[in-house]
């Protein structure tokens, strides 16, 4: 006879949570049987309460009762074959939301061509040693341009609040079907890491391309095709045309010539908020401390990850708030011309960086930049971006060199003579990082800092440090779409996709609109 499974969540002191007697007994009592009758064990999530000192672990588990468990389904991929007359869709970059998309066009029985400007993840990765050594960008293929799009390179973290937007669980699994590792299933704030990352969109990549689809990469798109008020497909930097009837657009938010081209092409675009701020970096034994009530000096449980934290208020109608959090990270140089510096984070899968740092960062609305808007129109949020990251490589003095000041003395209002030690490679130089960013927000960030100070006891001191500038949070532009048919309203067969039309923050919810995209393309 087969066991019957109970889903059964119970809580456990840290020190024992490993421990599977622990986990068998405490199940039970909860199920109120006798632990023998629990032939096994599955974990369903896993999760850390360290608001008080004496830290518990969360656990959800499936537990056999009277039998073994049975054995578990490994996550796969597959797509019926694919006709030879199928139809293609062009899928415009090859992040997340482009990859996913390519995968449920192929369930659907449509041949996706995805034209991505930057190169495959292997390739792309030598081309990350100039901008870290040398301060070139190679303004093609880079941290933001290239195979699996901004999160390849940095970061990798999944963990999304969009759960009511789609299958957050279908994302998961399709990531480890293609070498993702399975704790992700499990983890309350999944992460991959940027060492892993790059082989799994190898992985999808190769999933697509055997499954009949294309990836064309160093293809970089310039020209519209259409008929009228239809898309009839591309054109690109070296003259060719790909025709279809559909064009899925997910390029990213760092790819500015595409909202230049379809301003160009007077097709209606629309301001939205965004964010800008700076990199914050801590050492990781402070955040550890903090987080985990540690006492002074004390190293960090091996049971315990690297701690993490999120920071948010409003002050005057804007949000300040911590963004991409990257606990034991590094910071890295996210520019794609070379006229500017722009900074990111990122952590590999172990997290063993000894540095902490996240964004910090206050919103922008569209008001904000209305100096601008009488010369830039819809496109002055690109330039208000674009203006704060030209200043940031005026006052680095060369390279990607980012400008850096303690943050005791961003508050102070005056320069660094010396900055901490850091993990962004590309160096530092002291800069008034409170002139170069506009006073709305200058004022604001401090007005945050001092209150997070409070809710984080050491959060501001002389051992902090600031770096210019964090301006990629999301486009300040949307690409509008119907909402029945999720195509732009004046070009059908152009769907909007993912973070760069607006729609999407982060790999899971860019991932997530692809899959809804491709649904609507196929409809």
């Amino acid at each position: 006879m087969a066991p019957d499974i109970q889903t059964v969540d119970i809580v456990l002191p840290l020190e024992s949570s490993e421990d599977e007697s622990a986990r068998k007994s405490a199940a039970a009592a909860k199920l109120g049987i006798d632990p023998a009758r629990i032939g096994g064990l599955v974990l369903r999530k896993h999760s850390i309460d360290a608001r008080q000192k004496n830290i518990k672990v969360q656990l959800r588990l499936d537990a056999a009762i009277d039998g073994p468990s049975p054995p578990e389904i490994t996550p796969a991929w597959h797509a019926p074959p694919l006709p030879p007359n199928a139809p293609a869709v062009i899928i415009i970059g090859c992040g997340p939301a482009g990859l996913f998309a390519a995968l449920r066009c192929l369930e659907n029985g449509r041949k996706p061509i995805i034209i991505e400007r930057g190169k495959d993840a292997s390739a792309r990765r030598f081309d990350l040693a100039p901008i870290l050594r040398e301060g070139r960008v190679i303004e093609d293929s880079n941290y933001c341009f290239g195979e699996g799009g901004a999160g390849t390179f940095s970061d990798g973290k999944l963990y999304t609040r969009a759960t009511k937007r789609g299958p957050v669980a279908r994302i998961y699994e399709l990531l480890v079907a293609h070498g993702a590792p399975t704790r992700i299933l499990t983890d309350a704030h999944p992460h991959i890491g940027s060492n892993l990352l790059p082989n799994v969109v190898k992985a999808i990549r190769q999933s697509i391309i055997d499954a009949g689809g294309e990836v064309r990469f160093q293809t970089k798109v310039t020209g519209i095709l259409r008929s009228g008020n239809h898309i009839r497909g591309v054109t690109t930097a070296t003259g060719d045309e790909i025709t279809a009837d559909s064009v899925i657009l997910a390029t990213g938010h760092s790819a500015r010539d595409i909202y230049h081209l379809l301003h160009h092409e007077g097709l209606l675009l629309e301001p939205k908020p965004f964010a800008v701020g700076f990199r914050i970096e801590h050492p990781q034994a402070f955040i550890d401390g903090r987080q985990y009530h540690l006492p002074k000096n004390a190293e960090r449980p091996r049971l315990l990850p690297a701690a993490r934290y999120r920071l948010a208020t409003k002050i005057r109608d804007r949000g300040v708030h911590s963004f991409c959090m990257c606990p034991g990270g590094f910071i890295v140089p996210a520019s794609t011309e070379n006229d500017e510096v722009v900074v990111n984070g990122m952590s590999l899968s172990r997290r063993d960086s000894p540095f902490a740092n996240s964004g910090m960062v206050s919103t922008v609305e569209p008001e904000d930049v209305a100096h601008l808007t009488k010369q830039h129109g819809v496109l002055a949020g690109l330039v208000f971006q674009k203006q704060l990251e030209q200043a940031a490589k005026q006052a680095g003095g060369g390279g990607q060199v980012a400008p850096g000041q303690r943050v005791t003395d961003f508050l102070a209002g005056k320069i660094s003579a010396d900055l901490p030690a850091t993990s962004y490679h590309p160096g530092t130089n002291p800069a008034p990082l409170h002139e170069l960013l506009p006073q709305f927000i200058t004022s604001r960030m401090r007005e945050g800092l001092r209150q997070f100070d409070r809710k984080m006891r050491g959060y501001l001191s002389s051992e902090v440090l600031l770096l210019g500038f964090e301006t990629r949070t999301s486009s300040p532009v949307r690409i509008p779409r119907e909402d029945r048919t999720l195509q732009h309203p004046q070009l059908a067969g152009l769907f909007p996709c993912g973070e760069g039309a607006g729609y999407a923050g982060g790999i899971v919810s860019a991932a997530m609109d692809g899959l809804r995209i491709a649904d609507a393309v196929c409809a």
